[in-house]
Parts: structure tokens; C-alpha cells; sequence
């Protein structure tokens, strides 16, 4: 996997980060550079430290079923794209203002929007990815991203929420599909 698919990829996982920034900016009308950084701590840990575990975890198995090693990332990426893209389509609003930035509050929210991650770190142990280069893109990108989204949350409101959700979407599936195709020899990917 080359360094443009792992930059897309961090991308994609950090939109579900990024939405939940959003809502985070929302709850306050003056968004400080603390609330930012907290925001962005969370969310980055977490994005980086699931696929690190998920990569551990499926190396374990890797020699079992490295003859389907594609057909699992593929599966997995298209799947959580696929969930993300239905929820950026669904009409029902799900953003709760948040008031607080304690751990009781943003445990939760940091380990629901990375078990996504954790699928993709079992993706990376079967196509032989650079664990560490790919987990500091992840974790920084989602740092960077999740900051950004608690300003954007507080200046622009939820426009951006849905609209975050599809494009990490998208992206989930497309680099799901690059890596079947370039596993099956239709194309060298990306």
C-alpha cells in the first residue's frame, strides 16, 4: 500500500472523528484552542492505537488465511464505507451537544468513532502494510482533522456533518476496491 492510498485512507477513517468534532464545537459558541486540543487527543489516540491492535491481533492469524487476505479488507472497507455513507444519508439528526470534555464523556465517543480503525489494523496484517508509518498518518491526521472540525463545529454548525461522513465513506470503499483489484491483478492500484 503506497503513501498516497495510507494518506487517503487516514483520511477516511477520520470522519467519523471529524463529525463528532463538529457536534463538539457546537456546544459551546466560543471554541477555545484546549477544548481543540482535548478533542484532538482523544481522537487521535484512539485512531492510531486501533489498528495497531488489530494489526497485532490478525498477525497472530495471518498465516491461516493469507489465500483471502484481500477478499477481509475489501469486505471490511466496503462495509464500514458502506455504514458510513448510509448514515450520512439518513434523515434522522443524531449530533448531541456535548457540554463537557471529561473522560465519561469522550471515552465513548473515541472508541466509537475508531472501531472502524481496529477493522482496518486487521486489513493492514494481511497486506503486509508499515504498521508504524500507517499509524502515525492515522493518529496525526485524525488529530489535525478533529481539530479542526470542533472550530468548523462552532463557526458553520452541522452543514459539514453529513457531508464528512460520505466523503470518509467513500473513500473506505474506493480504497476497499483498489486493494481487491490490485490483489486480483486487474490493475497495479494506486
Amino acid at each position: 500500500m503506497n503513501l498516497f492510498v495510507l494518506i487517503a485512507l487516514a483520511v477516511g477513517l477520520s470522519m467519523d472523528a471529524f463529525a463528532v468534532s463538529i457536534c463538539l464545537g457546537l456546544s459551546t459558541a466560543k471554541t477555545t484552542l484546549r477544548k481543540a486540543l482535548i478533542a484532538g487527543l482523544y481522537f487521535g489516540v484512539f485512531q492510531a492505537v486501533m489498528p495497531l491492535i488489530g494489526f497485532f491481533v490478525a498477525s497472530r492469524f495471518a498465516d491461516i488465511i493469507i489465500a483471502y487476505d484481500h477478499w477481509i479488507a475489501f469486505a471490511l472497507l466496503s462495509f464500514l464505507g458502506g455504514k458510513m455513507i448510509f448514515g450520512s444519508l439518513s434523515s434522522e439528526e443524531q449530533a448531541e451537544k456535548e457540554n463537557s470534555l471529561r473522560p465519561k464523556q469522550m471515552l465513548p465517543l473515541a472508541i466509537a468513532t475508531s472501531i472502524d480503525a481496529l477493522a482496518v489494523g486487521v486489513s493492514f496484517a494481511f497486506l503486509h502494510v508499515d504498521i508504524v508509518l500507517a499509524v502515525l498518518l492515522i493518529g496525526i491526521t485524525t488529530f489535525l482533522v478533529s481539530m479542526a472540525g470542533v472550530k468548523i463545529g462552532s463557526v458553520f454548525g452541522t452543514r459539514f456533518k453529513s457531508k464528512a461522513e460520505l466523503v470518509g465513506g467513500v473513500i473506505l470503499v474506493l480504497t476497499g476496491v483498489n486493494i481487491l483489484l490490485d490483489h486480483l491483478g486487474v490493475y497495479d492500484g494506486w
